[in-house]
């Protein structure tokens, strides 16, 4: 059995390719994972949500080419 990771995509991304590899690691639409963040942002103010992407794009690897 293989075991997944989790990566920033590669090909599925507008800025960073976090909700692209969120998408992918768990097999649902990145635009859903998208419009949630979104809420998530608006609803907890800009900061805290803006943090943790920005923490995540440090934190997650990119995904490499095989």
């Amino acid at each position: 059995m293989e075991t997944k990771k989790l990566y920033r995509s590669k090909t599925n991304r507008i800025f960073a390719g976090i909700c692209g590899g969120l998408g992918d690691y768990l097999a649902v639409d990145p635009v859903l994972i998208r419009l949630v963040w979104l809420l998530v942002v608006i609803f907890t103010g800009f900061v805290p949500g803006l943090l943790v992407y920005i923490l995540a794009i440090f934190i997650i690897p990119e995904k490499r080419e095989s």
